[in-house]
């Protein structure tokens, strides 16, 4: 069977066809988040921080690291990203011991992300283009790290499944030549949105079952992609993926967390109650109030996906017995019942008569 190999310091991710769902957590990214490309260019790695921390207490197996900012003070990524990458490792592998998953488009990024990585990280990526795969399958056998391969290439990306494949096919046959097994590759088939092609989602399964069955790789996607500009993006998420688990597919870079709930919308919410006539209790927090309102939390936990995720894993016969989706699925301990020592969450000493 194939098994990719992915470590930190004092952890170790496998990615397999007999193995968990392995999350790669995406949310260490500035694309398309202006206030962390902001604080990103001030300075500023609270975000960075706070979403490694929370990435990680979600379940994430591998945490995604992209820094991928264009400073406004100098737009030169060749020059600005390679030191930023280095300083957001070196941060996060402070905070926690989930391997890293090296992200970018700069090659010179990549190679000091290598470098400044412990274990064995996820480089992130290639592609079929020729520029791209003569510059990065040799870091990929220097550093002897495993590779996501991206099936476009100097033709961009192809509506035509079958093209894709060819590129899948193409890489893993360049990496043999720099004597790089198949199983150091991570291929992502590219999903397409089903909004605007009504076959992506049969695409990437039929796609990923070859992928699996002819060339023996692992897969990965990003999960998002499936549902772009769609209403309730993350019921369409929640069906898709363990969809494609079942078809084989053995990771995702998504966002395992579902976002805290945002103080404007619990002012709207109140609002809408107090319109109706109904009379809160003084005493309620705003935690309780999002919990029975059906709002959510105003703490950032596991995402819906990630609760898919577990279940697929446990009927893939991946989480033996279903220790994990027990485990998952624990209410927390309420306040003042948390574990003391020598008892157990929740216990009460009684008196025996």
């Amino acid at each position: 069977m194939t098994r990719t190999i992915v470590e930190s310091k004092t952890k170790t991710a496998v990615i397999g066809f007999d193995e968990p769902f392995c999350v790669i957590g995406e949310r260490i990214n500035p694309t398309g988040r202006k206030k962390l490309a902001a604080e990103l260019e001030a300075g500023d790695f609270s975000t960075v921080e706070s979403d490694a921390l929370a990435q990680a207490a979600a379940g994430a197996t591998v945490l995604d690291i992209n820094a991928g900012v264009v400073y406004n003070s100098n737009p030169n990524p060749n020059e600005t990203e390679p030191p930023l990458m280095t300083r957001m490792i070196e941060l996060v592998q402070g905070l926690v011991d989930l391997p890293l998953c090296i992200d970018s488009s700069v090659p010179a990024a990549l190679e000091a992300g290598l470098m400044a990585a412990h274990g064995r990280p996820l480089l992130n990526s290639v592609t079929g283009e020729e520029e791209r795969l003569e510059y990065v399958l040799p870091l990929v056998k220097k550093y002897n790290v495993p590779v996501v391969a991206i099936s476009n290439d100097d033709t961009g990306i192809s509506e035509d499944p079958d093209v894709r494949f060819a590129v899948a096919k193409k890489i893993v046959e360049r990496a043999a030549d720099f004597g790089i097994p198949a199983y150091d590759i991570v291929v992502d088939p590219l999903v397409m949105p089903v909004g605007a092609m009504a076959t992506a989602g049969r695409q990437v399964f039929t796609l990923v079952r070859r992928l699996r069955e002819e060339l023996g790789v692992n897969t990965t996607c990003g999960a998002s992609n499936i549902s772009f500009g769609l209403p309730n993006r993350h019921g369409i998420n929640n069906a898709f993926l363990p969809m494609a688990i079942e078809a084989g597919m053995t990771s995702a870079i998504m966002n395992p967390i579902a976002l805290p709930v945002k103080q404007a919308e619990i002012a709207a919410k109140k609002a809408e109650i107090a319109a109706a006539g109904l009379i809160l209790p003084d005493d309620m927090d705003d935690e309780t109030f999002c919990q029975l309102f059906g709002l959510g939390s105003m703490q950032a936990r596991a995402g819906k996906e990630m609760e898919a995720i577990m279940a697929a894993n446990f009927l893939m016969n991946n989480d033996p017995h279903g220790g994990n989706w027990i485990k998952f699925n624990k209410a927390p301990p309420k306040p003042g019942e948390e574990v003391r020592a020598g008892g157990r969450a929740g216990s009460r000493s009684r008196r025996r008569g």
